[in-house]
C-alpha cells in the first residue's frame, strides 16, 4: 500500500508538469532525496517507468519518468445530440483508438448505452482486445456535482435525473464517471497543452451552447457542478424566444446551432443543420451570414463579462459553429469592444487543440484524476503491482 505522499508525485507526472526527478523536486518543493523515496517504490511496483532521457539544462541529462500506460484502459464516450465519439485511452492519457457515431439520445439511456457498449467492444477488438478498467462519459447537459445525475438536459427527453455513470458501469462492468461535455472538452485542452496557460475558458458552440472553466490548471465546477454554464444567460435585447428552462431570450435559445437552423428554416431556407447554414454563408447567402454574425455577437457579449471577470489566458471556441469565420470574427469584435484592454491584451482566442477527440481525452483524464486520487488509487495500484 502506498502513502498519500507517495501517490502525490503521480499528478505532476500525469499532467506533464514534471518529467524527471529534478522537475518533480522543482514542482513540488521537495528535496531530491524525498522525491527519490517516493518515486522508487512506484517504479518497483511497475506503476511508473524511468527510461530515456530529457534535455539537459547543464550536467548529466535527466532520465525521463512516465506513468505506465498499460496499467489500464479507460473507455471514453463523448455523447452528442447529433454526433458522438467513443474511444479508448490508456493510463498515460494516450488515445489508443476512436470512432465517430451517429446516436439519437431520444432513444433513451438504456438503448444508447447498450449500443455504446457494443461499439466499444468492437473498438477494443480492433485495437488489440485490451481489457477495460474504467469508463467515462461526457454528456450534453448539466451534471450535478452532488448526485452525479443529469439535471434537465434540454435536448435529451427521458434523461433527467438519470445516473448515467451507474448505467454505464453496469453495461461495461467497470467503474464509471459522468461529466458535462463542455467541462470534458475544457479538460481535454490541458492534454499536451501549454503548462503556463493555467486559466482557460472553453466554449462549445454546437447544437447547444455551453462552457467549461479551468482555473489554476484544474477544472472548476463550483458547488453544484454548473460553474461556467452560460446556456441560460439572458441576452439583452434578444428576441423573446422561449427556452427549455421556461424563460425567454437565453443564449442557447437565440444563438446556438439549433436556434440558427430553426431561424433559417423559418426564413424559407432549405437547411437541416447548422453546418448547412455555415455553407450558405460561405456561398454569400446574406441571411445565413447575418444570422451567424448576430449569434457570434450575442455570444461574444456574454463572454465579455466572463473575460472581464476571470481574465483567462485562453478562450477556446469549439463545436460546429467554430467552423464559421463569421461567427468567430463577431465574437472577437464584441470581446475587444466590451472588455477592458487589460483583460484582452494577452488573451489568446483559439481553436481547440483536439477538435475531434477533445471530449474523450478530457473525460478520460477526469476519470484518471479520480482513479489516481489517494483513496481510489490504492486499490487500483495494488492490482497493477500484482500484474
Amino acid at each position: 500500500m502506498f502513502s498519500s505522499q507517495t501517490l502525490a508525485v503521480l499528478t505532476p507526472l500525469r499532467t506533464g508538469a514534471a518529467r524527471s526527478r529534478a522537475e518533480l523536486a522543482a514542482h513540488t518543493g521537495l528535496s531530491p532525496s524525498t522525491v527519490s523515496a517516493r518515486v522508487d517504490p512506484l517504479i518497483a511496483a511497475g506503476v511508473i517507468v524511468e527510461d530515456g532521457t530529457d534535455d539537459s539544462r547543464g550536467g548529466r541529462r535527466p532520465r525521463r519518468l512516465a506513468i505506465r500506460g498499460d496499467l489500464g484502459t479507460v473507455a471514453s464516450i463523448d455523447l452528442g445530440v447529433e454526433r458522438s465519439t467513443i474511444g479508448l485511452v490508456d493510463y498515460a492519457g494516450t488515445a489508443l483508438g476512436h470512432r465517430h457515431l451517429v446516436l439519437d439520445p431520444t432513444e433513451g439511456p438504456d438503448a444508447i448505452l447498450r449500443r455504446v457498449a457494443r461499439e466499444l467492444d468492437a473498438l477494443a477488438t480492433a485495437t488489440g482486445g485490451l481489457a477495460l478498467t474504467g469508463a467515462a462519459i461526457a454528456l450534453p447537459g448539466p451534471v450535478s456535482a452532488q448526485t452525479g445525475r443529469l439535471v434537465a438536459p434540454s435536448r435529451m427527453p427521458g434523461w433527467h435525473d438519470v445516473d448515467v455513470a451507474a448505467l454505464l458501469s453496469a453495461a461495461l462492468g467497470v467503474p464509471a464517471l459522468a461529466s458535462n461535455d463542455a467541462n470534458c472538452m475544457a479538460v481535454g485542452e490541458l492534454v499536451g497543452g501549454d503548462a503556463e496557460a493555467l486559466n482557460q475558458v472553453f466554449i462549445k458552440a454546437g447544437s447547444g451552447i455551453g462552457s467549461g472553466v479551468v482555473a489554476g490548471g484544474q477544472l472548476y465546477t463550483g458547488r453544484s457542478g454548473a460553474a461556467g454554464d452560460i446556456s441560460h444567460v439572458t441576452v439583452p435585447g434578444a428576441a423573446p424566444v422561449p427556452c427549455s428552462c421556461g424563460r425567454v431570450g437565453c443564449l442557447d435559445a437565440v444563438a446556438s446551432g439549433s436556434a440558427l437552423t430553426r431561424a433559417a428554416q423559418e426564413a424559407g431556407r432549405d437547411v437541416s443543420d447548422v453546418e448547412t447554414v455555415i455553407d450558405l454563408a460561405r456561398n454569400g447567402d446574406a441571411l445565413a451570414t447575418g444570422l451567424l454574425r448576430e449569434a457570434g455577437s450575442m455570444t461574444g457579449g456574454v463572454l465579455a463579462t466572463i473575460v472581464n471577470f476571470f481574465t483567462p489566458d485562453r478562450l477556446v471556441v469549439g463545436g460546429s459553429l467554430s467552423a464559421s469565420d463569421v461567427f468567430i470574427a463577431a465574437i472577437r469584435s464584441k470581446l475587444w469592444a466590451d472588455c477592458l484592454p487589460m483583460a484582452t491584451e494577452n488573451l489568446e482566442v483559439a481553436a481547440p487543440r483536439h477538435p475531434r477527440v477533445g471530449g474523450i481525452l478530457g473525460a478520460a483524464r477526469l476519470f484518471l484524476d479520480a482513479a489516481f486520487g489517494p483513496e481510489a488509487a490504492r486499490s487500483a495500484l495494488r492490482i497493477a503491482a500484482r500484474s
